[in-house]
C-alpha cells in the first residue's frame, strides 16, 4: 500500500535542476558548489544572506510556532517550506538559526566539513536541567577533545561488533519473551480456532515495555520483569517521564539558557520532573548493579533461569575503570531516556506497515523462516542470512524517523546549492522530507524494504545507491541514526532490538490491519504516530513449534 503522493511540482523542478549538476567530492581548494550555477541561474558563488528564507525575526517566527501549533507538526512544516522555497533555505527560530537542506549530495557535503570533534545542535534544556541539578553530562552534550575521549570508551561496550555479539543474546531472550507474552494474551482473550487464533489490540504499551526491558538487561544485566503478570509501577513511571521530558523539549529548545533558568512556568517544571525521574530510575539500577558486582552472592542479578554472564554495559565499564563512576552514570541515564520511545516508536510503525502489505510482509517472512532454519538458532547469524529485516527497518526509518533532523556546524566554509555557508553555521540535514523526496527515491510513497537489497549485506550498497545519484551523495540517503563520529551511540543496541523483535513476531503471527489508510504523525521530539496503530495479530499453524523454549 502506498501513502499519498503530495503535490511537489514546484519543489521538483528546482530539485531536478540541484540534481542534473551536483558535485562529487570538493576539489584542493576544499571548497567547491554543490550545484554548478546554482539556484540563481550564475556560475558566481552567493552569499549566505541571499539563502531563501522563511523570514528573519526569530522571536515572531517563534511566537507563530507556538500559537499554531507548528511544533507537533515540524516534520510536515519543513516538507511544505523546501515545496516552496526549493532544496535549501535559513530558518530563524527563538534564538537559534540554520541552515536545512534535504539532498543527498550537499548532506555529504556537510558531513566531509565536520571534522574531528564533531558538533550538533545542542539540547539546551537538557543541558540547563544537568547545570541546575549538578549532574555531570554525557556525551550526548559534550563536545571537543572531552567528548572524543568518553565516546571512544563508550563505543568498545555498544558500537564495535565484540561489543554487539556480548549482548544479542540477550535482547533475543526479551524478543522471545515478547512473543510468548503475546501467545498468552491471545489464548486467553482471542478469538478462532487454536491453531489461527487471532485478537486485535494497540500493541504500543507491550513495545514500550520491551524496550525498556531489553535496554535495561542491556545497560544494567538484569531484567525488571516487566512481561510479569503485575510489571512495577516505578517502570511504568519512567516510560511516562520519557515521553514527558520528550513532549516539553521543542517548545523550550529555543529559548536562551538565561531565561531557561529563570523560568518558573509550568512547562519547565514538567520537564524538569520528568529528567528528575529519569535520573532518579537510573540511579536505583546504577547503585544495584555496582553493588551486585561488589558482592556477586547478594540479592542482585539477573532474574532467575536466565543464565545470563554478561554483567551489561555498567559491569564492563566498572570493571575496565576508565570512565569515571559520575560519568558511567550520566552516560547509562542518557542512553536509557534515549532508548525506550527510540526503538518502541519505530516498532508500531513497521508493524503497521507491514500489516497493511501483506506481500512483503510474506515476502520477508519466507526469508526469515529459511535463514532462522539454517542459523539453528544463532540470533547473529539469523540476522546476518535475512537482509529483508534490516531493509524493513531502514525502510520504516526512511518514512518514519525518530529524529526528523541530523544537525552539524562545518569547521570551515562550504558551498550548498551554490551558495555560501559560513564556517560554524549550523546546517540541518532534514530527513522527513529527504526519506519522501521523488527526487531521490523511486516511488517514495511505497513500502519496499528490497529497495536497500540483498546486496547491501554484502557490499555496503543497496539497489538504489548503484541506479540513482551515482557519485552524488548515494551513501547520504539513510542516516536515521546519524552519520560518522557522532552517530547515535545506542545505535548497535537499537538495530538489534527491532531487526530481533520483528524476526520474532514474523516467525510466529501474521499481522493485518482494518484500514491501510496513512497513519497521522506527530513530533515531539521524536515522529510518532498522533494515535498508535491498531494490529491484528494471527498465530501461525507452526507457532507453537517455532517458539523455542527459554
Amino acid at each position: 500500500m502506498c501513502t499519498s503522493n503530495l503535490n511537489r511540482a514546484l519543489f521538483s523542478s528546482r530539485v531536478n535542476r540541484a540534481l542534473s549538476v551536483s558535485t562529487g567530492l570538493p576539489g584542493d581548494t576544499g571548497m567547491r558548489a554543490s550545484v554548478q550555477g546554482g539556484a540563481g541561474g550564475s556560475g558566481a558563488v552567493r552569499g549566505f544572506q541571499e539563502i531563501p528564507h522563511t523570514g528573519s525575526n526569530g522571536w515572531i517566527n517563534l511566537l507563530r510556532f507556538w500559537r499554531e501549533g507548528t511544533f507537533n507538526q515540524l516534520h510536515k512544516h519543513m516538507e511544505k517550506t523546501f515545496n516552496m522555497l526549493g532544496p535549501i533555505y535559513r530558518q530563524y527560530l527563538g534564538s537559534q538559526s540554520s541552515v536545512n537542506i534535504l539532498l543527498p549530495g550537499d548532506i555529504g557535503e556537510l558531513f566531509r566539513s565536520e571534522g574531528l570533534h564533531p558538533r550538533r545542535m545542542t539540547l539546551q534544556p537538557w543541558a540547563t536541567h544537568r547545570e541546575t541539578r549538578k549532574h555531570s553530562k554525557g556525551v550526548f552534550l559534550k563536545n571537543g577533545a572531552e567528548w572524543r575521549a568518553d565516546r571512544l570508551l563508550l563505543n568498545r561496550e555498544v558500537m564495535l561488533s565484540s561489543a554487539v555479539q556480548r549482548f544479542l543474546p540477550l535482547l533475543d531472550e526479551v524478543a522471545r519473551d515478547f512473543c510468548h507474552l503475546l501467545h498468552r494474551k491471545i489464548q486467553m482473550d482471542g478469538h478462532g480456532e487454536n491453531e489461527h487464533r487471532s485478537l486485535t489490540l494497540d500493541p504500543s504499551p507491550d513495545l514500550f515495555r520491551f524496550a525498556l526491558e531489553a535496554s535495561c538487561y542491556v545497560l544494567y544485566g538484569e531484567r525488571i520483569g516487566l512481561f510479569s503478570s503485575n510489571p512495577s509501577w516505578e517502570s511504568e513511571r519512567f516510560i511516562w517521564a520519557v515521553e514527558r521530558m520528550l513532549a516539553t523539549t521543542p517548545p523550550l529548545l529555543y529559548l536562551p539558557p538565561r531565561l531557561l533558568r529563570r523560568l518558573h512556568v509550568p512547562l519547565w517544571t514538567q520537564h524538569a520532573t520528568a529528567w528528575d525521574h529519569i535520573f532518579s530510575h537510573a540511579e536505583a539500577r546504577i547503585q544495584r548493579g555496582y553493588q551486585r558486582l561488589q558482592f556477586p552472592g547478594g540479592t542482585g542479578g539477573s532474574v532467575p533461569g536466565s543464565g545470563c554472564q554478561f554483567p551489561g554495559v555498567l559491569g564492563q565499564l566498572i570493571e575496565r575503570g576508565e570512565l569515571p563512576l559520575n560519568l558511567i552514570r550520566a552516560n547509562l541515564t542518557e542512553l536509557m531516556a534515549g532508548g525506550v520511545d527510540t526503538t518502541a516508536v519505530p516498532l508500531q510503525f513497521a508493524l503497521f506497515e507491514l500489516a497493511r502489505n501483506p506481500g512483503v510482509q510474506e515476502k520477508v517472512r519466507k526469508q526469515v523462516k529459511d535463514s532462522w532454519l539454517q542459523a539453528a538458532g544463532n540470533p547473529q547469524k539469523a540476522l546476518q542470512g535475512a537482509p529483508l529485516l534490516k531493509g524493513t527497518m531502514k525502510e520504516t526509518l526512511r518514512l518514519y524517523p525518530v529524529g526528523i533532523t541530523v544537525q552539524r556546524y562545518p569547521i570551515r566554509d562550504i558551498v550548498l546549492q551554490n551558495y555560501r555557508i559560513p564556517a560554524g553555521t549550523l546546517v540541518q540535514a532534514c530527513l522527513y522530507p529527504l526519506g519522501r523526496s521523488q527526487d531521490v527515491f523511486q516511488n517514495p510513497e511505497c513500502f519496499d524494504p528490497s529497495r536497500w537489497g540483498g546486496a547491501e549485506a554484502g557490499r555496503g550498497r543497496s539497489i538504489e545507491d548503484s541506479s540513482m545519484e551515482r557519485g552524488s551523495g548515494a551513501g547520504f540517503r539513510s542516516l536515521a541514526f546519524g552519520f560518522g563520529a557522532r552517530q547515535c551511540v545506542g545505535r548497535r543496541i537499537a538495530e538489534s532490538e527491532i531487526q530481533l523483535l520483528l524476526l520474532h513476531i514474523l516467525r510466529n503471527f501474521h499481522l493485518e490491519v482494518s484500514s491501510k489508510e496513512d497513519i497521522n504523525t506527530k513530533y515531539t521530539l521524536i515522529l510518532q504516530p498522533e494515535s498508535p496503530p491498531t494490529i491484528t495479530f494471527t498465530t501461525l499453524l507452526s507457532s507453537n513449534q517455532t517458539l523455542c523454549p527459554q
